[in-house]
């Protein structure tokens, strides 16, 4: 991999990250004015299906292997359900920990689980040994969630009114 394909992929990864900040705070949202967390999970996972079909059609990607479906092992299925376990804590999570807070502990979440994954070579991905510098970054990972959440205000999220208000609609 070249190092311009190595910056570019790292952009988008920075990409990737960036909107899961504002996925929690639009769905956070959606879950105060819709009245559940669920509901808004819901209408969440329908706007991504209904902005992915047109998508798919208009890239003229080919049907997937259906074949595959008989053949792969059940936890390949549970994509959806880390998903649904994303969306409705982060529309939980995020007005009480605040956008940051529940980020950073999400993140660090993800990096405590990725290096689980990557050390055993779980779910078919490749080993990648656990080594200091790795249990280093990730040590300093949850410190910087313990840090700012040590020096974060916390306050109860309002009613949902008042948040609809504030936001203009």
């Amino acid at each position: 991999m070249s190092s311009m394909q190595s910056i570019l992929y790292l952009v988008l990864a920075v990409v990737a990250g960036a909107v899961v900040p504002l996925q929690a705070g639009a769905n956070a949202l959606l879950g105060r004015g819709l009245g559940h967390p669920l509901w808004a999970t819901l209408v969440s996972l329908l706007v991504s299906i209904a902005v992915l079909l047109p998508l798919l059609l208009a890239l003229r990607i080919p049907m997937p292997a259906f074949g595959f479906a008989a053949k792969a092992p059940a936890w390949v299925w549970t994509g959806g359900i880390y998903g649904v376990c994303f969306i409705s804590l982060a529309l939980i999570l995020a007005p009480r920990l605040g956008v940051s807070g529940f980020v950073a502990a999400a993140v660090a979440g993800q990096m405590l689980a990725s290096l689980a994954l990557d050390h055993f070579g779980l779910m078919g991905l490749p080993e990648r040994p656990l080594n200091m510098g790795k249990a280093l970054g990730a040590l300093l990972l949850v410190a910087g969630v313990v840090v700012l959440q040590a020096f974060s205000v916390v306050e109860a999220p309002g009613p949902a009114g008042s948040m609809l208000e504030r936001s203009g609609t």
